[in-house]
C-alpha cells in the first residue's frame, strides 16, 4: 500500500506486523521466545497515530504474535475490531433524530453548530426528547444521512432558481476535460469588488471579459469593461481569435450579451457550436469561477494602493498579469504550466479571419426596399447610400452591427458573399453638387443601318399572318374620306 508519508502508518493492522514480522518471518527456536520478545520491546516505535516515540511490553507483542501467527490474513488478524455499535447512534434518541430530520428539511442551509444549538434549545423545552447531543455526534448524524449543509437561498427565488436547485439535489456534478486544446473555450464576466475613476472623476465599476481554454486552462484573452454588452463581447472575441486562432465551441451563460442575435450570428457563421450553460448553475463553468479567485487575489489585491485606478491602467496591468504570471505559473490540476500544456496539444484550432470578416460575421441581416428617388435604404432610422450599380434592384438584403451604424454591407441574399460597403448618406457633403455617372447596366443600343430594322414588331406580324390565314374577310366597313371643300360649298348655299 502506499502512503503520503513513509514514515507514518496508516492503520493498527499494519503497524503490528511491522513490530512482529521478523518473528513471523523467522520463528524463533524453543525457549527462545522469551529472548526475542525482549528484544522487541527494548526498541522505541513510532506511534501510528501520535507520532511520537512509544514502547510495548513483552506480553503485549507476545498477544501480537500468537494472533496473527495463524491467521490467513495477519494484517487484518492484527488490526482493531468494529465495536458491536458500530454504525448505531445510540447518543442520540429516535425522537431527537426525527426533529434533526425535520429542522433540516426546512434550513437545510443552516450550519451543523447552529442546528446543534436549536437541538439544545428544543431538548430543554421537552425533555421527553433524550439528552443533549453534543456537537460531535450532531455532525456525524447528520453527515452519515447525507444531510450536507447547502447555499443560502435567494429571499425571492423565482421559478428558474427553483428548478435550478431542485436538479442539483437530484443530478451528480463531474468535473470534465477536452481532449483537444481549443476544441472547447469557456466565457465569461466578471465585477471587479472596487470601481475605476475616468478622466472627469466620474466612478464605474468595471467588469473583466475573460475567455479560457478548456484543456490548457490558458487564458486567451482578459479585458475589462464598463458594461456588458454584445459590443464589448465582440471587442474582446476579436482579439481572442487573433491570438489564438478559433475554437471549435464556446461555453458561455444565458446573458444578454451571450444571447445576441449578433453573438448567434456570428459564432453560427465562424462554425463554432455555441454551448450555454444552464440557467442559474456557475458550477457548469466551474474553470472559469476558479479563475476569479485568482484574479482578485493576486492581480486585484497587488493593485489594492493604487489609487486612482483608471481603466487603461488595470488593462494594462491584467494583460502584463495574465501572459507573465497565470499562463506561465504551474496549474495545480493538470501539474503545468497552461502555456506549456497549450503548446503539448493535440491543437483543434483554426486560424482566423481578417478583422474585416469577423466584423462582417458578428452582423444582424435585414431586407431592405431601395428608395428610387435618391438610391438609398434605411436601417434603424439611419439612410444608406446605395452604389449606381444597384440602383435596378428593388430589395437589398444588408447586414449592420447594432451599435455601429456607421457602416453596413449589402451582401447576396443566395450565399450571403460581401457586395459591397455602404455609408450613412451625407446631405451636407452631397450639397457641393458633385454627382458621379450613373453605373447602371449599358442598354443596347439601335441598329445602325436603317434599312435592317423592320416597322412591324414579330408578334403583330404573327397575328396578322394567323389572321389573313382564316380567309375570312376584314372584320370592319371602310369609310369613304370627307370632302371637306365640298361640304364648304353646301354651308355657303
Amino acid at each position: 500500500m502506499d502512503h503520503e508519508n513513509p514514515k507514518q502508518l496508516m492503520n493498527w493492522g499494519e503497524f503490528r506486523f511491522s513490530v512482529i514480522g521478523s518473528l513471523l518471518a523467522s520463528p524463533p527456536q524453543k525457549g527462545q521466545l522469551c529472548e526475542q520478545l525482549q528484544k522487541l520491546a527494548s526498541k522505541s516505535y513510532l506511534h501510528p497515530i501520535k507520532g511520537i516515540q512509544v514502547k510495548f511490553a513483552p506480553s503485549t507483542i507476545e498477544r501480537w504474535y500468537y494472533r496473527a501467527l495463524g491467521a490467513e490474513d495477519p494484517i487484518k488478524a492484527l488490526g482493531r475490531k468494529l465495536r458491536s455499535d458500530a454504525g448505531k447512534t445510540v447518543a442520540m434518541s429516535s425522537l431527537l433524530s426525527e426533529e434533526l430530520r425535520r429542522q433540516y428539511a426546512l434550513y437545510p442551509h443552516w450550519s451543523y453548530q447552529l442546528h446543534r444549538d436549536n437541538l439544545v434549545a428544543l431538548a430543554e423545552m421537552k425533555p421527553q426528547l433524550g439528552l443533549i447531543p453534543s456537537y460531535s455526534t450532531v455532525l456525524r448524524h447528520m453527515k452519515e444521512r447525507a444531510w450536507i449543509k447547502k447555499r443560502s437561498p435567494p429571499l425571492n427565488p423565482t421559478p428558474g432558481q427553483k428548478v435550478a436547485a431542485k436538479r442539483l439535489e437530484k443530478r451528480e456534478v463531474r468535473s470534465f476535460e477536452s481532449k483537444y486544446v481549443h476544441a472547447l473555450w469557456h466565457l465569461d464576466y466578471h465585477e471587479a469588488r472596487r470601481g475605476v475613476v475616468d478622466s472627469r472623476g466620474q466612478w464605474h465599476q468595471p467588469l473583466v471579459l475573460c475567455i479560457l481554454d478548456d484543456r490548457s486552462r490558458l487564458c486567451c484573452h482578459a479585458q475589462w469593461y464598463l458594461r456588458e454588452t454584445a459590443e464589448t463581447l465582440f471587442h474582446g472575441l476579436m482579439q481572442a481569435f487573433h491570438k489564438r486562432g478559433l475554437p471549435r465551441s464556446l461555453m458561455s451563460d444565458n446573458g444578454s450579451a451571450m444571447i445576441a442575435n449578433e453573438t448567434a450570428n456570428g459564432l453560427l457563421r465562424l462554425g463554432i457550436v455555441h454551448e450555454k450553460t444552464l440557467p442559474y448553475s456557475p458550477y457548469q463553468n466551474g474553470k472559469q469561477e476558479a479563475f476569479w479567485g485568482q484574479l482578485e487575489g493576486r492581480l486585484m489585491a497587488m493593485l489594492s494602493r493604487v489609487k486612482p485606478l483608471t481603466l487603461d491602467f488595470l488593462n494594462r496591468a491584467t494583460q502584463a498579469w495574465v501572459e507573465l504570471e497565470y499562463n506561465r505559473s504551474l496549474h495545480e490540476e493538470i501539474g503545468t504550466s497552461p502555456i506549456e500544456r497549450m503548446l503539448q496539444g493535440p491543437d483543434a484550432s483554426r486560424p482566423s479571419p481578417q478583422s474585416e470578416a469577423l466584423r462582417l460575421a458578428f452582423t444582424l441581416k435585414v431586407r431592405r426596399t431601395q428608395r428610387k428617388t435618391d438610391g438609398t435604404i434605411a436601417i434603424k432610422a439611419v439612410r444608406f447610400e446605395v452604389p449606381s450599380r444597384f440602383g435596378h434592384f428593388q430589395h437589398l438584403y444588408a447586414r449592420y452591427q447594432s451599435w455601429d451604424l456607421s457602416k453596413a454591407y449589402l451582401v447576396d441574399p443566395r450565399s450571403d458573399d460581401l457586395l459591397a460597403p455602404v455609408y450613412p448618406q451625407d446631405k451636407a457633403k452631397n450639397a457641393n453638387g458633385h454627382r458621379r455617372m450613373l453605373q447602371t447596366p449599358a442598354a443596347p443600343s439601335e441598329p445602325s443601318n436603317e434599312t435592317e430594322q423592320d416597322p412591324i414588331p414579330p408578334l403583330l406580324r404573327k397575328i396578322l399572318s394567323d389572321y389573313a390565314a382564316t380567309g375570312l374577310p376584314p372584320a370592319y366597313l371602310p369609310m369613304e374620306p370627307i370632302n371637306m371643300d365640298h361640304k364648304e360649298d353646301e354651308y355657303e348655299s
